[in-house]
């Protein structure tokens, strides 16, 4: 009994509940017949984030969902998060599919759809598309189609809203149909106007114009947007308000007639009037305005009886009057900000309102809506902010979001190895962020943003990362331009993105095989250089210590009263340089640096920089020279550095302005050189002052090296005898050189010439130190320096030590020299084995010995195994005997030259071109009024480096010449100054704002080569953390090994793979990467000659006029043979709706044109090439 007693009061008690139910709804029931329909399966009627949005709330109230996708998006993640997904619009265009109805109707009522979400975009302001619904018997999970017609059309909107009391700004009653409309519009009002998409938003088909000229060229691009946009090109006028914010108040209506707002969202930060960032609530809004906004808002809704969700936006003038814009009868891409700070679910009402639910039941009153803090949106898209918000295109190599506390992610295509099509819209993911405040919520929303890690594209994230640290945005209120008044916004800090841009290197080489040219089929030694134990703690007090304390006087004098001998070690310049064709990197030399510091710190100095290295650093080993001597020095605090200045042409091969040389010197000496070793190529005397004064007013110790050739010793050669170089060496002094060296390039210098020369040169100058310098190409070079050595041995000698082509450390260090033995050993054992790693450099690949032959053709150390090398790429390897015995001829042609780089290469030179084109001396001298000699033999005769001792080799040099011009004197003093401002100017608009001064002179030295060096390392990244093995060969398959980047930041990575070839011509290179699989794209470069692909515009080849986006062609505005003025229209691309015309860069005539309309083009892909006016 008591179970039936307790029955039937549970069931009464059910009954009452049901009854009050019952009662409460239909107080809110109008009209009765309403009943609540449970939706069991929802269409959503787009694409990416916004669908996955839908299909979540779906899930989450036990809802199946259904996906549609283009023939496009079969890789999209919507259609996989879906649980059915069915192909519409097949054949279509990629917008025309989803904007195709039939379709999608047809695939709603074959699988039972009960309702249809049309998100944003598309069709989700469709009056029609909202009817088909309707008329299929699907119910459209929005307004009603008539409230969606009345809303979409901007015109009948707008006059709903004036009928309701709201303010609107100044407009055309109806869509407009011609130009002439707009013209008369604006006769009446002025300007500025704005045209604006009749049938959609989001900035689609909007265009401000501000002057009559812009009127046709601006309404036939807004025409057009809409068109691809919406499907529909009508356009209304109004009246254009200057710096508005731009508010929007979110409503929410049901079928019962209740009407809410939930706040206002300040969407002012917007580009193209597209919004970049939104805020809930709006910031510093006047609490009246913001009763009035939101009033407005909800009489509007009341007035069409408005049901769902929707938005009513506004502009704010400065006065704080608004005006009404627009009804948006759809979702916002905003919405989740305004679901932040109020706690409501806006996707989940709309699902519910569409079921026959009324909003008291759902639980939302208005007096119930309280904002919670503030919510900022960053929208973060595939878009350059460089190069004015251009989409960007291609495939997602790494993908890592930031995430954590106070952070929501709204994506779609979001993830490592997705593919960013040009047809749709940029959007990757929406960032909310969350917080107390606005400062709370901007704090996590930046450190969400640097959290994220997307590479293969562009993004927007370092102009929002710009935008959330402004102080305007943080502390005050924006308008409609705020992105155009702080011009620094687009101060990007520049992406690193080293690890993956090392891949892409990698995978090239693996590919492509070494990016440096290798001159012999060896591979570089397997086994790694053991570092010999160094002490910790810093090195030895050392002379560079006296140089720091005393300066270049006070240093020279300290040197020259050292009792014993003094050595440069040249194993860091000039020993790599004749052994390894220059190509040692500085990985290498700062493994080993420290030892030499430590062991070595009475090294008189270590010769590390300048002359050939200079230019290799860039040009072969992709490193910056200068980084090199910075690094060198940090580790090398207590030896003097010595550098190779090749005077009046600083560290290239050309005549440079003198103000260049002097700005060179100070920047090296600014960077830690101290001894400048200048030397010029002919001895010319007006070169070698320029650059002996350049370093002295640089602070440096200045080291005049005369360059030595022929033999003093013998009778028979006086046009270089001794009494020439006392005369030589006597004006040297006089221009005050602190250091007198005697530079023996060829290693020529035998015993008895060396000690007639040094002891004649040590009578005349007994105070001032002397450097011999030579190399050991004869293999005499140990028995010359003893010798010398010996001669003065209560004096001061210094010469070049190592292993190499040059006297070694080894044979020298027991002549009064206190430098360890032992220490020596463990040096030598390093390169031994470092050496092994240059193997397809090494010049025992070419020359097994010394070769006492270099007495006869005197071919310099530093110039013979490069020499041997060209000659094997140029085919005249089996002939390079014949070479020597031709270059000792091209010398005499020339005059019997000092033969020092560039001198050396002019005599090289003519020597190929001999051998090449079979002619003798004779022969050459004969025809030289008609032979085609090399460019540096041409320059040479023109005086382009200087007069040689003795003049110029006549009638020889009048033949070649013939009227060509001739230059009197030094050849620098003719050249203006170089503008050192506005060469930095250039590469900051060429690079980014991360030139230094040191980046200023690579470009004023070698231009060509400085801006292929940045293009490589923007491409390829820090190629100098990688081991040498790696840099020049690439790593073997599953092979494991790690880069560091910078202390404490260390890369772990395997080779896992490498793919077959694509239709691109493409090969996917497969790594892990700390753990995570990665893979890059990379073009077969053998494979791609053989396939045809559209060519790319050459950025140093002025004319050529590339595609500044991915896009298709919209419609070609030239003509070949048309006269363009810079600035003209030449084209217009379409990339995900957006269209951009491309401009004349300058004046000319149209040459040719690559493309039609309807071309797809890739960034870059050439357009056009004009003649330039």
């Amino acid at each position: 009994m008591l179970l039936q007693v307790g029955g039937k009061r549970s069931a009464l008690g059910l009954l009452a509940i049901r009854r009050v139910w019952s009662m409460t709804r239909s107080a809110h029931t109008a009209p009765q017949t309403l009943e609540y329909k449970p939706i069991k399966k929802v269409m959503v009627a787009n694409r990416g984030e916004i669908a996955i949005r839908v299909f979540r709330a779906c899930t989450e109230l036990g809802i199946r969902t259904v996906a549609v996708y283009s023939e496009q998006d079969t890789g999209q993640m919507h259609r996989q998060k879906a649980d059915e997904a069915y192909l519409i619009g097949k054949g279509l265009p990629p917008v025309a599919a989803y904007l195709h109805i039939p379709d999608i109707i047809k695939v709603a009522k074959e699988n039972d759809v009960d309702a249809i979400h049309p998100g944003y975009g598309f069709l989700s302001e469709r009056a029609d598309f909202a009817q088909a619904c309707v008329d299929a018997g699907v119910r459209f999970i929005g307004p009603t189609p008539d409230v969606v017609r009345k809303m979409g059309d901007k015109i009948e909107a707008r006059s709903i809203a004036i009928s309701a009391g709201v303010p609107v700004v100044p407009g055309t009653d109806a869509p407009i149909s011609s130009l002439q409309e707009a013209q008369e519009f604006s006769n009446s009002y002025g300007f500025p106007i704005i045209f604006k998409a009749a049938y959609g938003g989001g900035g689609r088909g909007m265009r401000v114009v501000r002057e009559y000229e812009e009127l046709d060229e601006n309404y036939q691009r807004a025409y057009s947007e809409a068109l691809a946009a919406f499907g529909n090109g009508a356009l209304f006028v109004e009246k254009f308000i200057e710096k508005p914010r731009h508010i929007e108040v979110q409503i929410l209506g049901d079928k019962y007639g209740n009407v809410i707002h939930l706040y206002e969202r300040d969407c002012s930060i917007q580009r193209r009037h597209q919004k970049v960032v939104e805020i809930a609530p709006a910031t510093q809004l006047d609490p009246h305005l913001r009763d009035r906004l939101t009033a407005d808002s909800v009489n509007l809704a009341r007035q069409v009886g408005y049901e769902n969700a929707g938005t009513v936006e506004f502009l704010v003038d400065k006065h704080g009057k608004h005006y009404f814009i627009e009804v948006n009868s759809r979702l916002q891409v905003e919405h989740t900000v305004t679901e932040e700070i109020t706690d409501v679910d806006l996707v989940h009402s709309q699902l519910r309102v569409c079921e026959g639910r009324s909003l008291p039941e759902l639980g939302l009153k208005q007096d119930k809506i309280r904002i919670n803090g503030y919510a900022i949106q960053c929208r973060v898209t595939t878009e350059d902010p460089a190069r004015g918000f251009q989409p960007d295109t291609g495939r997602l190599e790494v993908f890592r979001s930031g995430e954590g506390m106070g952070i929501r992610l709204d994506s779609a295509s979001a993830f490592q190895g997705a593919v960013i099509s040009p047809h749709y819209d940029s959007l990757l993911v929406k960032v909310i962020a969350s917080g107390k405040d606005l400062p709370a919520a901007s704090a996590k929303m930046s450190r969400a943003l640097a959290e994220f890690r997307v590479r293969g594209v562009k993004t927007n994230i370092p102009f929002l990362q710009n935008v959330l640290s402004n102080n305007q945005f943080l502390n005050g209120t924006v308008d409609t331009q705020f992105i155009d008044e702080n011009p620094d916004l687009f101060n990007l800090k520049p992406v690193q993105n080293r690890a993956q841009k090392l891949l892409h290197y990698l995978g090239h080489v693996m590919v492509n095989g070494p990016t440096t040219p290798i001159p012999v089929k060896a591979k570089p030694s397997p086994i790694d250089p053991v570092i010999p134990p160094v002490p910790l703690g810093e090195p030895p007090v050392g002379f560079r210590d006296v140089l720091l304390r005393e300066g270049p006087d006070g240093f020279a004098k300290a040197v020259r009263a050292h009792q014993g001998l003094l050595l440069m070690d040249t194993t860091f310049r000039d020993a790599h340089q004749s052994l390894l064709a220059t190509r040692v990197r500085t990985h290498d030399l700062k493994r080993i640096a420290p030892f030499v510091a430590h062991s070595f710190s009475n090294l008189f100095s270590v010769e590390n920089w300048g002359g050939a290295t200079f230019d290799v650093a860039m040009r072969f080993l992709c490193e910056c020279p200068w980084k090199r001597l910075q690094e060198l020095r940090a580790l090398m605090p207590n030896v003097p550095f010595q550098m190779l200045l090749r005077g009046a042409n600083a560290v290239g091969y050309t005549n440079y302005p003198d103000n260049a040389v002097f700005k060179f010197c100070e920047v090296a000496k600014e960077n830690g050189m101290d001894i400048f070793r200048v030397f010029d190529s002919l001895n010319y005397l007006p070169n070698m002052l320029l650059g002996m004064e350049a370093a002295g007013a640089a602070g440096g110790v200045v080291e005049a090296a005369i360059s030595y050739t022929g033999d003093v010793s013998d009778p028979m050669r006086q046009k270089y005898s001794l009494d020439y170089y006392l005369k030589l060496a006597d004006e040297l002094v006089k221009a005050g050189t602190h250091i007198l060296c005697i530079k023996d390039m060829a290693g020529l210098l035998k015993p008895d010439s060396g000690r007639l020369l040094v002891g004649a040169l040590r009578d005349r100058f007994p105070n001032v130190p002397i450097h011999v310098h030579t190399h050991d190409t004869a293999g005499a070079g140990v028995a010359a320096m003893l010798a010398v050595c010996v001669f003065v041995a209560r004096d001061f000698s210094v010469w070049s030590v190592w292993e190499t082509i040059c006297p070694t450390m080894g044979h020298c260090v027991t002549c009064r020299c206190s430098i360890s033995l032992e220490k020596v050993f463990d040096y030598s054992e390093y390169w031994e084995v470092t050496r092994g790693l240059y193997a397809p450099f090494d010049c025992t690949a070419t020359m097994k010995s010394g070769n006492a032959d270099v007495y006869e053709n005197e071919i310099p150390g530093g110039q013979y195994t490069n020499l041997h090398f060209q000659a094997h790429s140029m085919g005249l390897g089996n002939k390079f005997k014949e070479v020597k015995k031709a270059y000792v001829e091209a010398n005499k042609l020339l005059g019997d030259l000092i033969k020092v780089t560039p001198s050396s290469k002019i005599v090289g030179d003519l020597a190929q071109f001999m051998v090449q084109n079979a002619l003798t001396r004779a022969e050459v001298e004969e025809r030289a009024d008609e032979l085609s000699f090399p460019l540096s033999v041409v320059e040479f005769l023109q005086g382009h480096i200087g007069i040689p001792h003795g003049g110029f080799p006549e009638p020889f040099r009048s033949k070649v010449l013939k009227s060509l011009p001739r230059v009197e004197g030094r050849p620098g003093a003719s050249l203006p100054p170089m503008d050192f401002q506005v060469l930095e100017k250039q590469l900051r608009d060429a690079h980014g704002d991360e030139i230094t001064p040191e980046d200023v002179m690579s470009a004023a030295m070698y231009p060509k080569v400085f801006q292929e060096f940045k293009e490589f390392t923007r491409t390829f990244g820090p190629v100098d953390c990688l081991d040498t093995r790696l840099f020049l060969d690439g790593p073997k398959i599953a092979e494991e090994f790690e880069v560091e980047l910078e202390r404490g930041k260390t890369l772990h990575i395997k080779a896992l793979a490498l793919g077959d070839l694509n239709k691109a011509g493409q090969r996917e290179v497969f790594f892990e990467l700390n753990g995570q699989l990665r893979s890059v794209l990379v073009k077969d470069t053998v494979a791609m000659k053989e396939m045809h692909f559209h060519p790319k515009a050459l950025k140093d080849v002025r004319g050529q006029i590339g595609a500044p986006m991915p896009g298709k062609v919209v419609e070609v505005k030239v003509k070949q043979g048309q006269q363009v003025e810079k600035g003209q229209p030449l084209c217009v691309l379409s990339a995900m709706k957006m269209e951009t015309v491309v401009n004349s860069p300058l004046s000319g005539t149209v040459a040719k044109i690559y493309v039609t309309a309807d071309s797809t083009l890739e960034g870059d892909d050439l357009i056009l090439e004009a003649c330039i006016e």
